[in-house]
């Protein structure tokens, strides 16, 4: 349940809303999640796949957002349960990762990239326009891969801050340049929500409310599609646990019309 503190007003007319990509506006269960499966098991010599509550535990960590650095991780992990160290380069591991993600093809249309269903639609944002609300997005994706989705949902020049431009979250340095890009044609505006599906997404609203606390700041969790029925309930815990505010079972939920004061939906 959101403190009636943290916010006295709907949201119509008076937010920024800020949005992660993966697991929010597009289902990376088998793109970027089955490409880092791909990866440990391949430098593993095929003795390890993560399970995809595997890769959540990891990810409840907090710091590992980006996932070359998480199968990077895991590899790690399986050699030094074996007493050895990791004989293969960061390097190496995105090549490969990427191979499996983006595929061989210059279009990447042989890739995983290329069979992602989409979350979140074009009437949505859209709504979102016609009721005031500036929007952008903030995404440890890279901007190629993000802005492929974004033309998807045809989206043209939205503001978005990815990898290349920021650090990767929890620091909430990206999601602070969205916010001030979307001001520069929006208007100054005094809440932040910022919509996200990992431990590390709301942490990111946690920092922001310390690195500029000109804002109220909004951390909405949604339920990414891979999370299992009977694991929905827990992964909300944990969502809230690290800062969520608010979750929800989809991005569709949050709507101008959504009062915060009504809590969490799950």
């Amino acid at each position: 349940m959101i403190e009636t503190s943290k916010v006295d007003l709907k949201l119509l007319n008076s937010s920024i809303f800020v949005f992660d990509i993966d697991g929010v506006i597009r289902d990376v269960s088998g793109s970027y999640r089955r490409a880092l499966a791909d990866t440990v098991e391949y430098f593993t010599n095929a003795a390890y796949r993560p399970t995809p509550e595997e890769i959540d535990d990891l990810k409840a960590e907090g710091i590992w957002n980006n996932d070359w650095e998480a199968s990077q991780e895991l590899i790690k992990r399986y050699f030094q349960g074996l007493g050895q160290e990791i004989k293969i380069s960061y390097e190496t591991i995105v090549e490969f990762f990427q191979s499996r993600y983006r595929g061989k093809n210059s279009d990447w249309s042989d890739g995983y990239i290329a069979t992602e269903p989409l979350i979140a639609t074009t009437e949505y944002f859209r709504d979102l326009t016609i009721a005031g609300i500036g929007w952008g997005f903030f995404s440890g994706a890279t901007r190629a891969s993000a802005s492929y989705v974004l033309r998807r949902l045809e989206i043209d020049a939205p503001v978005l801050i990815a990898m290349e431009d920021a650090a990767g979250k929890p620091d909430p340095t990206g999601l602070l340049l969205a916010v001030k890009q979307i001001e520069s044609s929006q208007g100054k505006s005094a809440v932040v929500v910022y919509v996200g599906d990992t431990v590390a997404d709301m942490l990111t609203v946690v920092k922001a409310r310390i690195y500029d606390p000109n804002y109220q700041y909004l951390a909405v969790g949604v339920i990414p599609p891979h999370v299992a029925e009977d694991l929905r309930d827990r992964y909300a815990a944990l969502l809230k646990e690290n800062g969520a505010d608010l979750v929800l079972n989809c991005v569709l939920e949050l709507t101008p019309q959504l009062n915060l004061l009504q809590g969490s939906i799950s």
